[in-house]
Parts: structure tokens; sequence; C-alpha cells
């Protein structure tokens, strides 16, 4: 099997300092194999939940997150498409693509949510979030289907320049968030998220996610002969990553932070968008190595009991309330797309044993919701392991929780690339 969920490019490198000590919990394989099996199992069976059939303005089949959402989101149906490639399903990456491509307009812009009546505007001058690129890149990959492409490559490059217009810093060459909500990561500290706070910040997330779009419409050019235009996208990537290390990156605290558009200055924060950076490979092994072992796999930080936080659990703001309304909760609580994106980091710098009873441990959470619920949360207590949102309170019409699919199901292919 492909990895799904690593993405290589260049290391730049950087001094780097020493290291704390890490988790030293084991796992058999033959735990890894059995809870693989039970999962597959019980995602085989919830998975049709998360599909819907073409309806008005989504001409193409469509991914809902299920249970408390009913539209078509951004990197909700990224991550779901990505399961249903690991799955031998590529075509729900090209209707995913092909939905949202429908909503492009003549600016570029392109809403990050999707109904059967159009798009959904929420906040902010550009609310998607960078995946549409690479999408497509991975749709193609998979099977090689690329005439499609042609009639919508246009749209892509259009796609690309609007967020530059919108959500780049001119003078560093960074992007930039307006507020938290737009990251997915809706009450991540590490930004502003409420609407008082004018604030913006040159975000690690926002910035990786837009250089490995770039990296993705390169290969797309490629793909098509347009190796002009792929030459062009690549050194955009190269220097969006080469920002990212030169300017985030705090060689003192080993650790990328945002910085404040405003002051210039670090926002010392360290939440699940400061490693962002790792899954792109950016840093050499040793300051990679270095920033996993201080924060990632730290119980003081990132590492509780149940897996890895969304926020470190020395920040004030740590917790792990129940919280879905006005937004979900990333100050604390374990999410499978952080997961998703940690575990690409520590297979880059050689963690992959570290990684396993994490990623066991998240599973197991999700298989007894299901055995409980017939469902799951979309976050979960990183103390306790508890199910969080949508609090059980939330109920459909027969009586049952309404709880949430999604993403979740990336877990499964994450077990499968540890059992290799």
């Amino acid at each position: 099997m492909k990895r799904l969920f690593a993405i290589t490019v260049v290391a730049f490198v950087l001094a780097s300092c020493g290291t704390n000590n890490s988790s030293k919990e084991t796992v058999s394989m033959k735990e890894i194999d059995s809870t693989l099996a039970k999962l597959s199992a019980e995602f085989e069976r919830i998975s049709p939940r998360v599909i819907q059939p073409a309806e008005g303005f989504l001409q193409y089949p469509y991914l809902i997150p299920a249970g408390f959402y009913h539209q078509m989101w951004d990197w909700d149906g990224y991550f779901m498409s990505t399961w249903f490639i690991y799955k031998g399903k590529p075509e729900y990456m090209k209707y995913w693509a092909l939905n949202f491509l429908e909503g492009v307009d003549d600016r570029g812009y392109v809403a990050g949510c999707m109904t059967t009546k159009g798009p959904r505007l929420v906040r902010g001058t550009f609310f998607m979030k960078p995946f549409l690129s690479q999408g497509v890149q991975r749709y193609i990959k998979a099977t090689g289907d690329i005439d499609w492409v042609k009639d919508n490559y246009d749209k892509l490059c259009k796609v690309l320049q609007y967020r530059d217009s919108v959500q780049m810093d001119s003078e560093s060459g960074l992007y930039f968030w307006e507020m938290a909500f737009q990251s997915g990561a809706d009450n991540n500290p590490a930004m502003n998220y409420f609407d008082g706070d004018k604030r913006s910040f040159l975000a690690a997330d926002c910035s990786t996610m837009q250089m490995f779009e770039y990296q993705a419409q390169a290969e797309i050019a490629e793909a098509l002969g347009k190796t002009g235009d792929a030459e062009t996208f690549k050194a955009k990537a190269y220097a969006i990553g080469k920002a990212i290390v030169d300017k985030l990156w705090c060689p003192q605290d080993q650790c990328f932070y945002n910085i404040d558009r405003e002051t210039g200055d670090f926002y010392k924060r360290v939440s699940y968008s400061s490693f962002w950076p790792l899954w792109a490979n950016l840093l050499p092994q040793k300051d990679g190595k270095a920033m996993i072992e201080r924060y990632l796999l730290d119980s003081k930080h990132m590492l509780s009991p149940m897996g890895l936080r969304s926020l470190s659990a020395s920040d004030p703001d740590y917790n792990n309330k129940n919280i879905i309304v006005p937004f979900s909760n990333w100050q604390g609580p374990l999410w499978a797309p952080a997961l998703v994106m940690y575990a690409g980091g520590m297979m880059n710098y050689g963690y992959k044993e570290e990684l396993k009873p994490i990623v066991v441990k998240m599973a197991k959470l999700m298989l007894e919701d299901i055995a409980k619920y017939d469902t799951m949360h979309e976050n979960y207590h990183a103390e306790t392991g508890e199910g969080l949102a949508p609090d059980t309170s939330y109920k459909d019409a027969n009586g049952n929780i309404v709880g949430f699919i999604s993403w979740n199901l990336c877990v499964e292919y994450l077990l499968a690339e540890l059992a290799r």
C-alpha cells in the first residue's frame, strides 16, 4: 500500500538543540492487526452514511461528515476521499473536486462549504482551506485519469492566484488566516478566534497547506505537459517552504510559531498548527527530532494518556470542554485530522514505533464509540478518552445520538500503514 499521509519536500538546514525524553510505550503487531481488522469492518459498515447522491447544485455524489453535519465541507471531504482512495474507490475524490470547481467564481474564490442550494458563504475573504489541487493530484496519481482536468486547469490556477491576493503576506511570502475559524481549527489559541479580535497571524498551517498546493499543482502541470508552469509552481513551493523555516522556526525554542502580522513577533503558543511543517519534512532530521521529543512526545505538552493533544497542556487555555457551538474545540481534545498530520511528521523523522500505540489508542476509542452509540464523535477528551462533540443530547428522530463519521475514517489507513 502506498503511504497516503506523507508528502516529502526539500529540507532546509538549521541549527538544533537538545532533546527531551519521549514515550517508551509499545504495542505488538498482533494488537495492531487485530485492531485494524475490527476498525476496517466497522468503517465498512458505517461509511455509506457519509455518501449522498447528486442533488441540486451538487452535480456529483458528495461526502458529508454525517450526523450533525449535512453539507459538503472542504477538508472533511478531502480526508474522507483520501480514505476512499485507500479503499479502492477514488471516484469520490474526483466528485469532491468537481463539485468545488463548479463553485469557483471569476475571481478564483470558492466557498469552503457547499450545499445542494449552492455555496455557503462563511467568514472572511477566503474560507476554503488549500486542498483543491492536492485532491486533484491525489486522484490523478491513483487513477491516471486526467482528461477532465484539462478543462479545469485554469480554474485551479485561478484559485491559487486568488489566495495569493487575499491571504499571502507580500513581505514575508507566507500565508495567514483572517481568523482561526477559517483554518478549520476553529478556536486555536495560536490565532485570533473571536470576531472582535482583528489581529491576523502568519500561520505555519496555512503556509504549509499552500506549499502543498503548489507542489500538487506542479505535478498536475507536468502531467498535462505544461512544463513552464510546472517549474513556476515548484519554485513557488520551494520559496514558501524556505520562508516557513527562515521566519517561523525558533531555534532557541525548537518550535514553529505563528507570527503576529502587526508586531512581527512570534506568538508563542504550541498548538496543533505548529507541527504542519514537520509533515512537510522541512527540517533536517536533527531539528525535527528535537521538536518532536521536546513537544509532541512530552506529556507536559502534546502527549496525553489517550493520544496527541491539539494544544499543549502547558498552555493557559488548555481544556477539554465539550463545545460545538459557536465553534468546535481545538484547545486540547484529540482530533483525527491532527493525528494524520502528526503521523506524517513522526514517520518523516523516524518515530514509527512511538506512533503505533498512539494510533491504536485512537482506533480503540472509536471502536468503543461505535459499540456504544453506533457512530463516533468528532473529537475526544485528551485525558480520559471520552467522546465530546456532538454532545449526546443531540439526537435524531429515532432518539439516537447524531454523532460524527467524517475524517475519523482516516485512522484506518494510518493503522494499515503501521501494520506494514
